[in-house]
Protein backbone atom coordinates (compact mmCIF):
# COMPACT_ATOMS: atom_id res chain seq x y z
CA UNK A 1 0.00 0.00 0.00
CA UNK A 2 1.64 3.26 -1.16
CA UNK A 3 0.97 6.77 0.05
CA UNK A 4 -0.64 9.01 -2.54
CA UNK A 5 1.36 12.16 -1.74
CA UNK A 6 4.70 10.42 -1.13
CA UNK A 7 5.26 12.11 2.22
CA UNK A 8 5.46 10.42 5.63
CA UNK A 9 2.58 10.91 8.02
CA UNK A 10 1.48 10.00 11.52
CA UNK A 11 -2.05 9.14 12.68
CA UNK A 12 -4.42 11.91 13.68
CA UNK A 13 -4.86 11.99 17.46
CA UNK A 14 -6.57 14.20 20.08
CA UNK A 15 -4.70 16.95 21.88
CA UNK A 16 -5.25 15.39 25.29
CA UNK A 17 -6.37 12.19 26.99
CA UNK A 18 -10.05 11.57 26.33
CA UNK A 19 -12.25 10.06 29.03
CA UNK A 20 -13.17 6.48 28.12
CA UNK A 21 -10.56 6.25 25.33
CA UNK A 22 -7.47 4.26 26.38
CA UNK A 23 -4.08 5.57 25.30
CA UNK A 24 -3.36 2.23 23.65
CA UNK A 25 -5.53 3.23 20.69
CA UNK A 26 -2.84 5.71 19.70
CA UNK A 27 -0.86 2.70 18.49
CA UNK A 28 -3.58 0.82 16.66
CA UNK A 29 -3.94 -0.40 13.09
CA UNK A 30 -3.68 3.12 11.66
CA UNK A 31 -0.28 3.48 13.31
CA UNK A 32 0.75 0.13 11.82
CA UNK A 33 -0.38 1.41 8.43
CA UNK A 34 1.58 4.66 8.80
CA UNK A 35 4.70 2.81 9.92
CA UNK A 36 4.58 0.52 6.90
CA UNK A 37 3.90 3.32 4.43
CA UNK A 38 6.53 5.67 5.82
CA UNK A 39 9.22 2.99 5.66
CA UNK A 40 8.24 1.91 2.14
CA UNK A 41 8.81 5.48 0.97
CA UNK A 42 12.50 5.24 1.83
CA UNK A 43 13.08 1.46 1.71
CA UNK A 44 11.12 -0.29 -1.05
CA UNK A 45 12.56 -3.68 0.02
CA UNK A 46 10.69 -3.44 3.34
CA UNK A 47 8.95 -6.73 4.15
CA UNK A 48 5.57 -5.07 4.47
CA UNK A 49 3.44 -8.22 4.62
CA UNK A 50 5.52 -9.75 7.40
CA UNK A 51 5.50 -6.49 9.33
CA UNK A 52 1.74 -5.97 9.10
CA UNK A 53 1.05 -9.56 10.10
CA UNK A 54 3.49 -9.55 13.03
CA UNK A 55 2.46 -6.08 14.20
CA UNK A 56 -1.26 -6.85 14.16
CA UNK A 57 -1.01 -10.27 15.78
CA UNK A 58 -1.64 -9.96 19.53
CA UNK A 59 -1.80 -6.17 19.46
CA UNK A 60 -5.34 -5.64 20.73
CA UNK A 61 -5.04 -6.59 24.45
CA UNK A 62 -1.78 -4.68 24.98
CA UNK A 63 -1.47 -1.33 26.75
CA UNK A 64 0.30 1.64 25.21
CA UNK A 65 3.82 0.86 26.50
CA UNK A 66 3.57 -2.82 25.60
CA UNK A 67 2.30 -1.85 22.14
CA UNK A 68 5.39 0.26 21.64
CA UNK A 69 7.60 -2.72 22.44
CA UNK A 70 5.46 -5.07 20.36
CA UNK A 71 5.72 -2.86 17.28
CA UNK A 72 9.46 -2.46 17.83
CA UNK A 73 9.84 -6.24 17.73
CA UNK A 74 7.76 -6.37 14.55
CA UNK A 75 10.05 -3.77 12.99
CA UNK A 76 13.09 -5.81 13.99
CA UNK A 77 11.78 -8.83 12.10
CA UNK A 78 11.11 -6.83 8.92
CA UNK A 79 14.06 -4.44 8.65
CA UNK A 80 17.68 -5.32 7.78
CA UNK A 81 19.42 -7.44 10.40
CA UNK A 82 22.19 -4.95 11.14
CA UNK A 83 20.95 -2.46 13.72
CA UNK A 84 22.67 0.58 12.24
CA UNK A 85 21.23 -0.10 8.78
CA UNK A 86 17.75 -0.54 10.22
CA UNK A 87 18.04 2.68 12.23
CA UNK A 88 19.13 4.73 9.23
CA UNK A 89 15.98 3.55 7.44
CA UNK A 90 13.81 4.52 10.41
CA UNK A 91 15.45 7.95 10.59
CA UNK A 92 14.89 8.53 6.88
CA UNK A 93 11.18 7.76 7.39
CA UNK A 94 10.58 10.41 10.06
CA UNK A 95 8.25 13.35 9.71
CA UNK A 96 9.74 16.86 10.24
CA UNK A 97 10.83 17.91 13.75
CA UNK A 98 8.42 19.64 16.11
CA UNK A 99 8.46 23.41 15.93
CA UNK A 100 6.85 24.08 19.33
CA UNK A 101 7.11 22.84 22.90
CA UNK A 102 3.51 23.09 24.07
CA UNK A 103 0.15 21.83 22.85
CA UNK A 104 1.87 18.92 21.13
CA UNK A 105 -1.11 16.60 21.46
CA UNK A 106 -0.96 12.82 21.61
CA UNK A 107 -0.08 12.09 17.97
CA UNK A 108 3.62 12.11 18.88
CA UNK A 109 3.16 8.73 20.62
CA UNK A 110 3.45 7.32 17.10
CA UNK A 111 7.21 7.38 17.71
CA UNK A 112 7.09 5.24 20.85
CA UNK A 113 7.94 2.07 18.83
CA UNK A 114 10.97 3.88 17.39
CA UNK A 115 12.43 4.73 20.80
CA UNK A 116 11.59 1.23 22.03
CA UNK A 117 13.55 -0.10 19.05
CA UNK A 118 16.63 1.89 20.11
CA UNK A 119 16.32 0.89 23.76
CA UNK A 120 15.88 -2.80 22.96
CA UNK A 121 18.43 -3.31 20.19
CA UNK A 122 20.89 -0.41 20.36
CA UNK A 123 23.01 -1.38 23.34
CA UNK A 124 25.03 -4.37 22.23
CA UNK A 125 27.41 -5.06 19.32
CA UNK A 126 25.65 -8.41 18.80
CA UNK A 127 22.68 -6.58 17.28
CA UNK A 128 24.95 -4.55 15.00
CA UNK A 129 27.15 -7.07 13.24
CA UNK A 130 29.67 -7.04 16.09
CA UNK A 131 30.21 -3.27 15.85
CA UNK A 132 29.66 -0.72 18.61
CA UNK A 133 26.25 0.92 18.12
CA UNK A 134 26.53 3.79 20.61
CA UNK A 135 26.95 6.56 18.03
CA UNK A 136 24.04 5.53 15.81
CA UNK A 137 21.88 5.05 18.91
CA UNK A 138 22.71 8.56 20.11
CA UNK A 139 22.06 9.97 16.64
CA UNK A 140 18.66 8.26 16.58
CA UNK A 141 17.66 9.52 20.01
CA UNK A 142 18.83 13.02 19.12
CA UNK A 143 16.44 13.00 16.15
CA UNK A 144 13.56 11.18 17.84
CA UNK A 145 13.47 13.51 20.84
CA UNK A 146 12.75 16.36 18.40
CA UNK A 147 9.57 14.56 17.38
CA UNK A 148 8.45 12.74 20.55
CA UNK A 149 10.88 12.20 23.42
CA UNK A 150 13.83 9.90 23.93
CA UNK A 151 13.49 10.08 27.72
CA UNK A 152 12.51 6.39 27.84
CA UNK A 153 15.17 5.05 25.47
CA UNK A 154 18.09 7.03 26.93
CA UNK A 155 17.68 5.36 30.31
CA UNK A 156 19.06 1.90 29.44
CA UNK A 157 22.17 3.67 28.13
CA UNK A 158 22.51 5.62 31.38
CA UNK A 159 22.16 2.38 33.33
CA UNK A 160 24.64 0.35 31.27
CA UNK A 161 26.95 3.03 29.85
CA UNK A 162 26.61 5.83 32.38
CA UNK A 163 29.80 7.83 31.88
CA UNK A 164 29.66 7.67 28.10
CA UNK A 165 26.01 8.71 27.96
CA UNK A 166 26.34 11.51 30.51
CA UNK A 167 29.25 12.91 28.52
CA UNK A 168 27.02 13.11 25.45
CA UNK A 169 24.14 14.68 27.38
CA UNK A 170 26.47 17.33 28.79
CA UNK A 171 27.28 18.25 25.19
CA UNK A 172 23.60 18.50 24.34
CA UNK A 173 22.69 20.94 27.16
CA UNK A 174 23.75 23.77 24.83
CA UNK A 175 21.90 22.44 21.79
CA UNK A 176 19.69 25.03 20.03
CA UNK A 177 16.66 22.72 20.12
CA UNK A 178 14.72 22.86 23.44
CA UNK A 179 13.52 19.27 22.96
CA UNK A 180 17.14 18.09 23.00
CA UNK A 181 18.00 20.22 26.04
CA UNK A 182 14.95 18.93 27.89
CA UNK A 183 16.01 15.34 27.21
CA UNK A 184 19.21 16.00 29.16
CA UNK A 185 17.19 16.73 32.30
CA UNK A 186 14.11 14.57 31.80
CA UNK A 187 15.96 11.47 30.61
CA UNK A 188 18.23 11.49 33.67
CA UNK A 189 15.45 11.86 36.25
CA UNK A 190 15.97 9.06 38.79
CA UNK A 191 12.23 8.42 39.21
CA UNK A 192 10.74 9.39 35.85
CA UNK A 193 7.03 8.37 35.76
CA UNK A 194 6.20 5.44 33.44
CA UNK A 195 9.89 4.74 32.93
CA UNK A 196 12.52 2.39 34.32
CA UNK A 197 14.10 3.90 37.41
CA UNK A 198 17.85 4.59 37.45
CA UNK A 199 19.12 3.01 40.68
CA UNK A 200 22.55 4.66 40.49
CA UNK A 201 21.00 8.14 40.40
CA UNK A 202 18.51 7.27 43.15
CA UNK A 203 21.48 6.28 45.28
CA UNK A 204 23.72 9.17 44.21
CA UNK A 205 22.35 11.97 42.01
CA UNK A 206 25.55 14.01 42.04
CA UNK A 207 26.78 12.88 38.58
CA UNK A 208 23.72 14.55 37.05
CA UNK A 209 23.95 17.87 38.90
CA UNK A 210 26.13 19.57 36.23
CA UNK A 211 23.25 19.05 33.77
CA UNK A 212 20.75 20.69 36.13
CA UNK A 213 23.12 23.58 36.83
CA UNK A 214 23.56 24.14 33.11
CA UNK A 215 19.82 24.16 32.42
CA UNK A 216 18.35 26.00 35.41
CA UNK A 217 18.42 29.31 33.54
CA UNK A 218 17.27 27.87 30.23
CA UNK A 219 15.25 30.28 28.10
CA UNK A 220 12.51 27.66 27.66
CA UNK A 221 9.93 27.00 30.38
CA UNK A 222 9.58 23.54 28.82
CA UNK A 223 13.18 22.82 29.86
CA UNK A 224 13.05 24.61 33.22
CA UNK A 225 9.94 22.67 34.24
CA UNK A 226 11.84 19.43 33.61
CA UNK A 227 14.73 20.67 35.78
CA UNK A 228 12.23 21.48 38.55
CA UNK A 229 10.67 18.01 38.33
CA UNK A 230 14.11 16.41 38.35
CA UNK A 231 15.06 18.37 41.47
CA UNK A 232 11.77 17.24 42.97
CA UNK A 233 12.78 13.63 42.31
CA UNK A 234 16.07 14.22 44.12
CA UNK A 235 14.18 15.72 47.07
CA UNK A 236 12.35 12.41 47.56
CA UNK A 237 15.55 10.51 48.30
CA UNK A 238 18.05 13.22 49.24
CA UNK A 239 16.10 16.17 50.65
CA UNK A 240 19.12 17.79 52.25
CA UNK A 241 20.97 17.79 48.93
CA UNK A 242 17.94 19.21 47.12
CA UNK A 243 17.56 21.96 49.73
CA UNK A 244 21.28 22.76 49.47
CA UNK A 245 20.94 23.13 45.70
CA UNK A 246 17.94 25.41 46.12
CA UNK A 247 19.80 27.60 48.61
CA UNK A 248 22.70 27.94 46.21
CA UNK A 249 20.45 28.73 43.26
CA UNK A 250 18.57 31.39 45.25
CA UNK A 251 21.69 33.55 45.37
CA UNK A 252 21.21 36.27 42.74
CA UNK A 253 18.60 34.12 41.00
CA UNK A 254 16.14 35.27 38.35
CA UNK A 255 12.37 35.13 38.76
CA UNK A 256 12.41 32.10 36.47
CA UNK A 257 14.77 30.20 38.77
CA UNK A 258 12.70 31.21 41.80
CA UNK A 259 9.65 29.71 40.11
CA UNK A 260 11.67 26.57 39.38
CA UNK A 261 12.61 26.25 43.06
CA UNK A 262 9.04 26.70 44.24
CA UNK A 263 7.88 24.08 41.73
CA UNK A 264 10.63 21.63 42.76
CA UNK A 265 9.78 21.91 46.46
CA UNK A 266 6.00 21.68 46.19
CA UNK A 267 5.76 18.07 47.41
CA UNK A 268 7.98 18.30 50.53
CA UNK A 269 6.37 21.65 51.30
CA UNK A 270 2.91 20.10 51.03
CA UNK A 271 4.03 17.48 53.54
CA UNK A 272 5.00 20.25 55.94
CA UNK A 273 8.79 20.01 55.65
CA UNK A 274 10.01 23.15 57.44
CA UNK A 275 13.09 23.70 55.26
CA UNK A 276 11.08 23.32 52.07
CA UNK A 277 8.45 25.74 53.33
CA UNK A 278 11.11 28.25 54.31
CA UNK A 279 12.86 28.03 50.94
CA UNK A 280 9.56 28.41 49.08
CA UNK A 281 8.77 31.48 51.19
CA UNK A 282 12.15 33.03 50.40
CA UNK A 283 11.77 32.26 46.70
CA UNK A 284 8.34 33.86 46.70
CA UNK A 285 9.40 36.91 48.69
CA UNK A 286 12.29 37.62 46.33
CA UNK A 287 10.04 37.75 43.24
Amino acid sequence: MKMANNTPRIPVAPNSIQKGTPLKHLLGLEAVDCLAQNILLVYPKFNEDTFRRTASNGLEPLGILDRGQHLARALRQSLPEKFSTAVEILLASLTPPLTQTDNLGLAVFFYLPHVCFIAEYGLTPEENGGQDSFEISMKAQYELTKRFSAEFSIRPFLIRQQERTLTRLLEWVSDPDPHVRRLCSEGTRPRLPWATRIPAFISNPKPVLPILDALKNDQSLYVRRSVANHLGDIAKDHPDLAFEICERWLIESSNEVKWLIRHALRHPAKKGNKVALQLKTIAKAQK
